[in-house]
């Protein structure tokens, strides 16, 4: 009886493993890049003790571990061993993620993994396989982007290494990025995309901003320009996301008999309009002000995916802050609190 047993749960493991060969070779490949990554990374203290690396790399670094330590402390933001290596890019991008959405719809093409659900996104530590999937999924009718990513969460199973491209950024979106990052590993709800990456991207900046109000005080030339950077992020996502309500009116007033060809038309229309009407807005950072001046004079046009960023990272924003605000009073710790109570995470 037991050989039968074994044999017919190994006959089912081998069905399944040619069935989902795909999903177990994609897995291989995500798992390879990952470990090497974490195999090659340098603990902090050998790195602050290297006389190669220079003072100002060494100071980000330390700033880091300030501000890994202040999330955790301050913010109630969940301990665990990572940013306590360093990873060396070289100076090259290491992950590449990739996006899809239908082409008259905001409906984005999702990608299901075992235990972590549902993901509208794709990565890969493989260029190659990065830029072959978008082919394929262009090939496929959708529209498609691919971007790199400096900074990303293994949500708790992995100790993260901090990667060396994101130390170029400032004291500001630091700060973001790493409690971005830290949030991720402290509450994922599954198949929540939305949720997650909004909630990470709230907790984000108003820990940013609570650390440097406690490093550098209100007045500091590091607060001001981190305030006058997020109010120009602000301003643009709104835009954008207005610009995805216009899309979404479009796609839906499109008849059934409707050519692709008059589609394609009405969209390009649409978008270039969007992205012209950016002249209307007054950026005060130079970053945004240099943003919008490429979007308006590149030849390509963004397309679906390039608007629905904007809805996985920033279009619950208010939300979060209504109730951060009048049912927490602004106390961050404590907000968290609540959501890790009321919220299943991974």
């Amino acid at each position: 009886m037991l050989k039968k047993i074994v044999g017919v749960a190994a006959l089912i493991a081998v069905v399944w493993a040619i069935w989902q060969h795909k999903l177990l070779l994609y897995g291989y490949g995500q798992a390879k890049g990952q470990l090497n990554i974490i195999w090659n990374a340098s603990p902090i203290k050998e790195v602050l003790n290297d006389p190669k690396v220079a003072d100002s790399l060494k100071q980000k670094i330390q700033l880091v571990q300030e501000i890994r330590e202040y999330a955790i402390d301050s913010l109630g933001l969940n301990d665990s061993d990572s940013y306590r290596t360093l990873y060396d890019q070289h100076g090259k991008p290491v992950l590449w993620v990739v996006t899809a959405c239908e082409p008259f719809s905001l409906k984005d093409k999702m990608w299901k993994f075992p235990l972590l659900g549902s993901f509208s996104y794709k990565g890969f530590f493989d260029h190659d396989k990065a830029t072959k999937e978008k082919q394929v999924l262009q090939d496929e009718g959708y529209d498609t982007g691919i971007r790199t990513v400096s900074a990303w969460s293994t949500l708790g199973f992995l100790d993260d290494p901090i990667m060396s491209g994101v130390l170029f950024n400032d004291v500001g979106n630091l700060a973001n990025t790493f409690i971005h990052e830290l949030t991720h590993g402290t509450l994922f709800v599954k198949d929540s995309l939305k949720f997650n990456e909004n909630l990470a991207s709230f907790i984000g900046h108003q820990g940013a901003l609570k650390f440097l109000q406690y490093k550098y005080g209100k007045t500091s030339p590091e607060y001001i320009y981190y305030q006058t950077y997020m109010s120009d992020k602000q301003q643009f996502a709104t835009h954008m996301l207005r610009g995805t309500k216009q899309l979404e009116s479009l796609y839906s007033s499109f008849p059934a008999n409707f050519k692709v060809d008059a589609k394609i038309t009405a969209k390009q229309e649409m978008i270039r309009e969007i992205i012209q009407s950016l002249d209307t807005i007054r950026f005060e950072n130079v970053y945004y002000k240099n943003v919008a001046q490429r979007l308006m004079q590149q030849d390509q046009l963004p397309n679906n995916t390039y608007f629905k960023s904007f809805v996985r990272y920033q279009a619950g924003l208010q939300e979060f802050e209504r109730e951060y605000t009048v049912q927490y009073h602004s106390n961050l710790k404590l907000f968290l609190s609540y959501l890790k109570k009321k919220y299943p995470s991974i």
